[in-house]
């Protein structure tokens, strides 16, 4: 059976959905696999490399799509691809059902068997193939070191023969994986950490990196399979409200909170933006689904004046988090890839089990139909609107 990898064409992605190593994986099953030129040169791996491991390069992937079994992606295709596959061909790739309505519609109707990494089950046996969780750690840590050059200070103390420096105070809001490795890399540079979520089972993994868990003793916001749920708005300003001293006397303020298939909570008002002092930095990792901060602005800088009128907090959209660390991430997504579709494969044949309870929940079209039900759901609202 043939798998295709073809370069990524959205602005800013740099990532690619297989490195040389997955390549010999994929083949070890008996699986022919086909690369499109250029499709891994900003993650580092040159054309030369794939045919190394055993990939055939092609000139564009694009004009042989319905010739393809399993195509393998890093973004959302478009319904324009979907359209193109063979029927009964299988996706795997990250979909971001919530937001790609018509591509889905373009999949069911095409009878594609579409995989989306976002629904992987979150289980153990689903670890090595769980996408959010391996780009999130990347997002995490390049969301400090953005941080750290954008602040006009020291990140650790340092006590000199001028005068003791104090170390940066650092406030994360949302300890999933991103908020984790964000605590980590900020501890590991000195800073002072911090950190709160709504889920209270956190607060040990918080004390654990070395930081101080702020409890803002609230109900517990924790849904099914480690993940946040929405807050309703009253909970919501209450928790703002009492967020709002702890964000003052921040220096750098990192937001990492999400809830999958939904916009991204508002924790932050630019009025607790405008209380900072002059200098400080807020990164918003959030910022592509809507923004954890009002006024971020996602792929770019923007400067809130401080409230005082003696300065100004810049506020961090962060963009393509992941991708800007291209090599690490393709390296674990691409193992993700492989994992899912080795799952999938026997004697070289990539037939999905759907007893199987991590391709069934992955699964988000089959057959002509959206398996994935708060999606189908989504579709049908949107067609009786």
């Amino acid at each position: 059976m043939r798998v295709g990898v073809s370069r990524e064409r959205r602005d800013g992605e740099r990532r690619v959905a297989a490195t040389p190593d997955t390549v010999r994986q994929l083949i070890g099953l008996g699986l022919e696999v086909f690369i499109e030129s250029g499709a891994g040169t900003a993650a580092g791996h040159g054309d030369q490399a794939y045919a190394d491991a055993g990939a055939e390069i092609v000139a564009e992937l694009e004009l042989e799509l319905d010739s393809l079994d399993v195509y393998a992606h890093v973004r959302p295709l478009s319904p324009e691809t979907a359209t193109r596959l063979r029927r009964g061909a299988v996706t795997v790739g990250l979909a971001s059902p919530a937001s790609e309505l018509p591509t889905v519609r373009a999949l069911a109707a095409a009878g594609i068997t579409a995989f989306a990494l976002e629904l992987v089950p979150r289980i153990s046996r689903a670890q090595s193939m769980d996408a959010l969780t391996s780009q999130a750690l990347i997002a995490g840590y390049r969301s400090v070191l953005e941080a750290a050059l954008r602040l006009p200070r020291f990140f650790p103390l340092y006590m000199t023969a001028a005068g003791t420096i104090p170390p940066a105070s650092v406030l994360v809001l949302g300890a999933g994986v991103a908020g984790l490795q964000a605590i980590g890399t900020a501890k590991r540079l000195g800073a002072r950490v911090s950190a709160n979520d709504v889920r209270p089972a956190s607060a040990d993994e918080v004390a654990s990196m070395g930081a101080t868990f702020i409890s803002l003793d609230l109900e517990a916001a924790e849904a099914g399979g480690g993940y946040a749920k929405e807050l309703g708005e009253d909970r919501a300003a209450m928790q703002r409200a009492l967020l709002a001293p702890h964000v003052a006397a921040s220096d750098v303020l990192i937001t990492t909170a999400a809830i999958p298939g939904r916009p991204a909570p508002l924790l932050v008002t630019s009025r607790m933006v405008a209380a900072m002092r002059p200098g400080s930095v807020v990164i918003d990792l959030a910022a592509e689904s809507g923004g954890n901060v009002e006024g971020s602005v996602a792929g770019s800088d923007v400067l809130v004046p401080t409230a005082d009128g003696t300065g100004a907090v810049t506020l961090v959209g962060l963009k393509d988090a992941a991708s800007a660390m291209a090599s690490d991430a393709s390296r674990l997504y691409a193992k993700n890839v492989a994992n899912l579709i080795e799952l999938m494969t026997a004697d070289g044949v990539v037939a999905p089990d759907f007893a199987d309870e991590v391709i069934a929940g992955a699964c988000l079209t089959e057959g002509g139909v959206v398996r994935h039900a708060p999606t189908a759901a989504a579709i049908e609202a949107e067609g009786a609107a």
